[in-house]
């Protein structure tokens, strides 16, 4: 009778643990292990040359492929002139490369890199499928027709802890409209 109890309880326990990792199978970050959203920029190099011009965006928010694409060709940066001293552009292409999304543990770095297909190299955040789709229900009205958003490129204006690599909808702020409730 034990040893039925015993067994009994092996297998609710079997059962309850496989149905935890089914679950989080659907978000497919278990796969490499769980942790928050993407890792902060964590690189004084990169923080300071390419936070200097705008929100310097962790590498976790797209993969090796787009990164090397993007330091390849500074000299037209979406129109601009950003062309770095050979050395520290090396060091930025490293960092980034090394901390991309199809590279981390981060569970939203591991979404990023799931919703694009293997040739899927977008050089923007705001052409990332899983980007896309999360910010899909939100009007254009509050983004792009919004003088304090104006892009989804614009993480921080409503992602208040986005430099810390937070992108939580429940934490979302939107100038103008305040927090955003999704159905």
């Amino acid at each position: 009778m034990m040893k039925i109890r015993y067994g009994t309880g092996l297998l609710l326990g079997g059962m309850l643990a496989l149905s935890n990792v089914v679950m989080a199978d659907g978000d497919s970050y278990s796969r490499r292990g769980k942790s928050a959203d993407v890792a902060p920029v964590n690189n004084t190099r990169y923080a300071k040359e390419c936070g200097s011009c705008h929100f310097a965006y962790q590498p976790g928010l797209l993969p090796a492929r787009s990164w090397r694409k993007l330091m390849g060709n500074l000299a037209d940066h979406f129109g601009d002139n950003a062309e770095l001293p050979q050395e520290d552009a090396a060091a930025i292409a490293d960092y980034l490369v090394k901390n991309a999304a199809d590279r981390s543990n981060h569970r939203r770095s591991v979404k990023i890199s799931d919703s694009l297909s293997p040739g899927q190299t977008p050089i923007r955040i705001s052409q990332v499928p899983y980007i896309v789709s999360k910010h899909d229900e939100i009007p254009a009205r509050l983004i792009t027709g919004n003088p304090k958003v104006k892009s989804l490129t614009q993480c921080q204006a409503c992602h208040s802890r986005a430099e810390a690599g937070l992108f939580s909808e429940h934490e979302i702020n939107i100038p103008g409209h305040g927090p955003w409730e999704d159905d």
